[in-house]
């Protein structure tokens, strides 16, 4: 459920007029149980276009032949990034949004697991919806792995099983056989569809059905979703909104 507290002509307009993902991520906001309280119709408008970039960075990144793999074997172009013993940290005199954008048009040049992935895919939807000087103001001095960010990248985790697209949930294998395959980290796309870096898109079933191939011989343990999920605070981020 939407509550504004100050409604305008204006931002009424623009929200009747949504179509396509836009509409469908209103609609998700506005029919679900939970509350949604914004102070104007313009934190909602960005709220619901940060949504639809973070669905868009996340098929961004499935196209851009980012390999899948553990700390050990992974790799960042080392032209915008240095491996650090906890993660890949932004080179001196680098903008933070040109090693971003690097990550998806130059993706054969980066490898990573699932936890990563969705933090990247979670910077670039910020970068896509906020005034660049701002991005590379917020974020400078980036360390990226697992679920390293910026506190000003404001990730949210709460309980429940009731996703919103653009959300980030959590596929668990409790009888992995190999450590990086303990879980699966998805962005929540749109009509039952999910995208893991490691497994692709596909419904939460069959998420599921690719980690079970991943489990100790013999297990009968299967892979199941947790009931929580990770979102950005996005009435946090509008103040900076392009």
């Amino acid at each position: 459920m939407i509550i504004i507290r100050f409604p305008d002509a204006d931002g009424k307009q623009k929200l009747q007029n949504l179509s396509g993902k836009q509409k469908e991520i209103f609609e998700a906001l506005d029919h679900s149980l939970t509350l949604f309280e914004f102070d104007t119709n313009f934190q909602l408008l960005f709220e619901i276009r940060l949504r639809g970039n973070i669905i868009e960075a996340a098929l961004g990144l499935k196209n851009a032949s980012v390999a899948f793999t553990s700390f050990k074997y992974s790799k960042f172009n080392p032209v915008y990034w240095t491996k650090g013993p906890s993660g890949y940290l932004l080179n001196p005199n680098v903008r933070p949004s040109d090693a971003i954008s690097d990550i998806f048009t130059n993706g054969q040049e980066y490898g990573f697991e699932c936890s990563t992935a969705m933090v990247i895919i979670f910077y670039k939807a910020v970068l896509d919806s906020i005034r660049v000087t701002d991005f590379d103001y917020l974020f400078r001095g980036l360390l990226v792995w697992n679920w390293n960010y910026d506190h000003d990248l404001a990730i949210i985790t709460l309980e429940g099983s009731e996703f919103i697209p653009g959300d980030v949930v959590y596929f668990m294998n409790p009888d992995y056989e190999m450590p990086i395959w303990r879980g699966e980290n998805a962005v929540f796309l749109r009509k039952g569809l999910y995208y893991g870096h490691g497994i692709g898109i596909g419904t939460a079933e069959e998420m599921i059905e690719a980690l079970n191939t991943l489990r100790k011989k013999g297990s009968t343990t299967s892979a199941f979703m947790l009931q929580q999920h990770s979102r950005l605070n996005s009435k946090y981020l509008a103040q900076y909104s392009n």
